[in-house]
């Protein structure tokens, strides 16, 4: 029989699940790419000798491409992908557990756990994808399209065997990014627009206070506009647009805008105006709407808007599964007469400008059960099965 449960105080968390051969103990379910490194995955196999009956441990980490439901299968080709796999035999162990370098979490649980528990630690490769979503319709059932990080413990003969799920326990994690310390410039864009019949142009410039807006904040974006044209500004409108492109599967883009504010203020010709309009982008205005990326979720968890990607250099963005990024949009809708063989007519014009910006968690510091940092020599005589990158459907 297969369970979770999570043990401790909320600032130090216990992550369990258990069946009667093995349990899987982690301090933490969020592992944050820093884009230059990435936290380690850690915990403790807790195994019962004698209901494995001669069996092995092993825990595979995974990391899955998810673009349908498990039943879901066109002319044979699944929508699946499994992008990295790493496997490594726990029990029996290969090496001497006073060798290895345990984090402060492994050492107090095989303290309290006893001489049947057994440390395992994995290293996530720098081009592996953070755990993103794409959120269904509120009628669509199964699994949606996401990228999904899996801990899995199970038992059998050899590795290779085939394993069946009551010999099996799963703990879903999230690979995470949190903002830059070091924050860019604060966005600035201006644009000049001539029109027919018009001797002087319309001039917009729209700002931002910062680069980095943290989930729940209020964004403030300033608009300034000299209308010297003979037309005039009919309405100011400002967006916040989410753009998810799924470059893993086939190069789709999917933007939906977020948060609107439909002004209605104007500008006429000859007139000046200086106004700050604040945008709220949140997923509790948007959970109705199909294909809006979400960070990754964990069960029985709420989730937020995709945090923007950061790509370390070099990386194939192909490889990265969602990619998601933010913009301000301020739109202007302009109208005026034109003249067209002694005709006069009434003309809407529309001009804009785009204002990139980072929507992204705080960089917390972490409480105690933060992992330490660890050498390489921990994976000395472990034997493994690493996975790469796939580049086909598996």
């Amino acid at each position: 029989m297969k369970a979770f449960s999570p043990l401790g105080s909320s600032s130090n968390i216990l992550y369990v699940v258990f069946l009667n051969q093995v349990a899987v103990y982690m301090g933490k379910r969020d592992f944050v790419d820093h884009v230059d490194s990435v936290d380690p995955v850690d915990g403790v196999l807790l195994v019962d000798p004698e209901q494995l009956k001669g069996k092995k441990a092993y825990v595979t980490l995974s990391c899955t491409f998810r673009y349908g439901g498990n039943d879901m299968d066109v002319l044979g080709i699944a929508f699946r992908r499994e992008i990295y796999v790493s496997t490594r035999q726990i029990y029996p162990p290969l090496q001497d557990k006073e060798q290895g370098i345990l984090t402060k979490v492994q050492d107090k649980l095989l303290r309290k756990l006893g001489v049947n528990a057994y440390p395992f630690f994995f290293e996530f490769p720098d081009n592996l994808p953070c755990s993103v979503g794409l959120q269904p319709a509120p009628k669509d059932v199964g699994k949606h399209c996401a990228v999904e990080f899996e801990v899995k413990a199970f038992c059998a003969e050899s590795q290779d065997a085939k394993v069946r799920k009551r010999c099996s326990v799963r703990l879903m994690i999230r690979k995470v990014q949190y903002a830059p310390e070091k924050l860019g410039a604060a966005p600035c864009v201006e644009t000049t627009r001539d029109f027919l019949m018009s001797d002087k142009p319309l001039y917009m410039e729209a700002s931002l206070q910062k680069q980095t807006y943290y989930h729940g904040e209020p964004i403030n974006v300033r608009v300034k506009i000299n209308n010297d044209s003979n037309k005039n500004v009919r309405n100011i409108m400002i967006s916040v647009e989410q753009i998810a492109s799924v470059v893993l599967y086939s190069n789709d883009s999917y933007m939906k805008a977020v948060a609107i504010e439909d002004s209605g203020d104007t500008v006429d010709s000859g007139a000046k105006l200086d106004e700050v309009y604040t945008l709220l982008p949140l997923l509790a205005n948007n959970r109705e709407r199909r294909g809006i990326a979400l960070d990754g979720k964990l069960k029985h968890e709420d989730t937020n808007l995709a945090s923007s990607s950061i790509i370390k250099e070099g990386v194939l963005k192909e490889v990265l599964g969602i990619l998601v990024s933010y913009r301000i949009v301020v739109k202007l809708i302009v109208g005026g007469l034109v003249s067209h063989d002694t005709i006069y007519y009434y003309s809407i014009y529309e001009v804009g400008v785009e204002l990139p910006f980072q929507l992204m968690h705080p960089n917390e510091l972490e409480d105690e059960m933060v992992f330490e940092e660890f050498k390489r020599t921990y994976l000395k005589g472990m034997a493994e099965d690493e996975g790469n990158v796939s580049p086909g459907e598996h």
